[in-house]
Formats: C-alpha cells, sequence, structure tokens
C-alpha cells in the first residue's frame, strides 16, 4: 500500500518487452530497496526483481502492460517512485493500492496563476468513482478533484506536487496512469449487490 506522496522521481535507464511481459530498469537514489520490495512506479505497484548502486529492475506483465502506460516508457524518461507505507507512518496523501483501473489522456493542462489545472477525461465505467473534492492517484500522485463535469475531473495541481514530480514533463495528449480512491469501490460495489438502483440506495441514506 502507498500513500500517493511521490518520493523521488527516477529515471528509465532500459525498458524492453521479454516473451511474458517486460522488463524495467530505473535510475534511483532510494537506496533501501531489497528484492522483493514493492515500489509504486507512475502509480503501478511493482516488485523489484534486482537492486544495485543507484539502479532497480522491475518484471512487468501483461496485465500490466494492457493497464498502464508503462508500455510508453523509454529510456531517459521521468518516472514518479514511492516506496510501500510503513506501519505506523504517517498518511499524507491517501490509500493507495498501486492497482491502476485505466489511463487517460490529458486534455488540458495550463496555469491558473501559480497553479495550475489539469483536465482528464473518464470513461463512464468508472465515473461513479469520482466526487467533488475526492481523492485520486494520477501517475502515482495524490490529488484532488475540484470537480467532476461532462465526464471529465478538473484537479488543481499546486506548484510544491509540480516541481517534486513527472507532472511537470506532461503536456496535452500524454497518457497518464488513474486509480479511483479505494474506498470508494467498496461503498459502490457493497450498494449495488442488492436489488435497487445504486442512486435510489444512496438517496435513502440522505
Amino acid at each position: 500500500m502507498f500513500t500517493g506522496l511521490v518520493e523521488e522521481v527516477g529515471e528509465v535507464l532500459e525498458m524492453r518487452r521479454t516473451a511474458s511481459g517486460g522488463f524495467l530498469k530505473v535510475k534511483t537514489s532510494l537506496g533501501d530497496i531489497k528484492v522483493g520490495d514493492s515500489v509504486a512506479v507512475n502509480g503501478a505497484c511493482l516488485t523489484a526483481v534486482e537492486t544495485g548502486e543507484g539502479f532497480v529492475s522491475f518484471e512487468i506483465s501483461e496485465e500490466t502492460f494492457v493497464r498502464t502506460n508503462l508500455g510508453d516508457l523509454r529510456r531517459g524518461d521521468p518516472i514518479n517512485l514511492e516506496r510501500a507505507l510503513k506501519v505506523g507512518s504517517r498518511l499524507g496523501g491517501h490509500f493507495v493500492l498501486g492497482h491502476i483501473d485505466f489511463t487517460s489522456r490529458v486534455l488540458s493542462f495550463h496555469k491558473r496563476g501559480d497553479h495550475r489545472e489539469l483536465v482528464l477525461e473518464i470513461p463512464s465505467a468508472h465515473l461513479m468513482y469520482f466526487v467533488e473534492k475526492g481523492s485520486v492517484a494520477v501517475d502515482g500522485v495524490s490529488l484532488t478533484v475540484n470537480y467532476v463535469k461532462d465526464s471529465k475531473i478538473f484537479i488543481n495541481v499546486v506548484p510544491y506536487t509540480y516541481e517534486r514530480t513527472n507532472l511537470r514533463y506532461r503536456k496535452v495528449g500524454d497518457r497518464l496512469n488513474v486509480e479511483t480512491d479505494v474506498i470508494g469501490k467498496y461503498v459502490v460495489s457493497y450498494l449495488s449487490k442488492e436489488g435497487n438502483s445504486l442512486k435510489d440506495k444512496l438517496e435513502s441514506l440522505l
């Protein structure tokens, strides 16, 4: 489990496809990563299979390539890294599992004063998981949804986050990994298992 607070922007040293998926080698200064550790790589939970001075390597499954933007990576690309949450640590972002739900193209990413507004289009099947002021992980970064409108989410990116993640390299048309809030997933799943519609159940709770 992760928090969505990126610890470092690493650099892709190698990305190649294999018969069973792929292999990714990343330059990093996070020196205490051990073989078998979980690391969020652009928000996707991967297992370290090799470590050394200044690098960590991962194997990637075909399912991960299908669900994420990791297949777009090339040598030299910046990549968000976060080590797994330790028990007893402060949870500064939100609960992030590292299980990407879908990728979304950047529709707009422009400055509003000192901040930036990021706009992503959301597939209709996932819209129910987004609410105003709710949480979302984008390329592994814990962000707050300002509002939802016309199958789009509008997100404010503060200067601190922009400067310390790979979001500063993103532009219109780029594919970003999106993980919806796990608490919202469980609530929707629970409410949708009974006979009445989800809308009726939510209204009955208000």
